[in-house]
């Protein structure tokens, strides 16, 4: 499920750019979800891998 199914009567080209479109969005939203969670935990992490505690 892509969130396409809403465009059952759109031609090809128009569901072939809405899935486009959904990937990118997807992609950007784990880039930025990603790097928060690495902003917010990262160094913590590697203080403690560093000191092995």
């Amino acid at each position: 499920m892509t969130g396409t199914e809403l465009l059952a009567g759109a031609s090809p080209s128009v569901q072939a750019l809405a899935v486009i479109g959904v990937v990118l969005l997807e992609a950007i939203a784990l880039y930025v979800g990603y790097g928060a969670v690495e902003e917010t935990v990262g160094s913590a992490v590697l203080d403690r891998l560093a000191n092995g505690r």
